[in-house]
């Protein structure tokens, strides 16, 4: 029986709180309506920039099974501290879903080892996410494509390693496509980049989207085995005869 998985979504919390158009459509913040969204047995911890240590405490993280990010107007704001903590997590096992504009992330980016960085304009264009995977489990229960009538417009070349699983690529109203749904692996942990999400669209109260991110908690959740052994090994497995 799968065991109930702890899942800390964390949001700078910061247009939501100066933006009119975004406090609309997001009251209480992004992070609670992508928590709202989320099935399956999960506890939810919410975690936002201006907290100490911006919500992610080492006891925090150690508890985490997966932590979702999403960020935009104060990537450099987050302490480098922190972003460390989380990448060892990572590396360690802990999943991590990184949503739109948090491809900028200080976390992403040192995760990716490249500039992440695209192409993009907001227009409110319609967005066509087309499943190229289906076998894969994070697009369980999404038909052919995933329609969005405004988002805002992200094309390549998107400046990221080639992804170990490709499982969304986005066509845009203005000619555009774009690797939308990237799975990677960094040591234990499994990350995935989903892209759409921008602020002042209400796409995280989309019903495929919500789906798909819900997929993508289980997918990223740990493997239940022991952390791999490393650094300096004094007795072998088998004897080694004197030479």
């Amino acid at each position: 029986m799968a065991k109930q998985l702890n899942v800390t979504i964390w949001n700078e919390f910061r247009h939501e709180k100066t933006n009119p158009e975004v406090t609309e459509i997001y009251p209480n913040g992004i992070h609670k309506v992508i928590g709202e969204g989320i099935t399956g047995d999960v506890n939810i911890t919410y975690a936002v920039l201006d907290d100490p240590e911006h919500g992610l405490t080492e006891e925090v993280l150690n508890s985490t099974d997966v932590l979702l990010w999403w960020g935009h107007m104060a990537h450099g704001d987050v302490q480098d501290e922190i972003v460390e903590r989380v990448h060892n997590r990572v590396l360690q096992g802990m999943g991590l879903i990184v949503l739109h504009s948090g491809h900028f992330s200080k976390i992403f980016k040192k995760l990716m080892g490249t500039g992440c960085d695209l192409k993009w304009r907001e227009a409110g264009e319609k967005e066509r996410l087309w499943v190229v995977n289906p076998a894969h489990p994070i697009a369980a229960g999404i038909g052919e494509y995933i329609e969005l009538e405004q988002e805002e417009m992200y094309g390549e070349h998107f400046d990221i390693p080639q992804p170990d699983e490709l499982v969304f690529i986005s066509w845009f109203e203005g000619g555009e496509v774009f690797r939308s749904g990237c799975c990677y692996t960094r040591g234990n942990g499994k990350i995935f980049y989903f892209r759409p999400g921008h602020e002042t669209h209400p796409t995280y109260y989309n019903t495929d989207v919500r789906k798909v991110i819900s997929n993508a908690v289980q997918w990223a959740a740990p493997v239940d085995r022991e952390y791999p052994r490393y650094g300096h090994v004094p007795v072998s497995i088998e004897p080694i005869k004197a030479k």
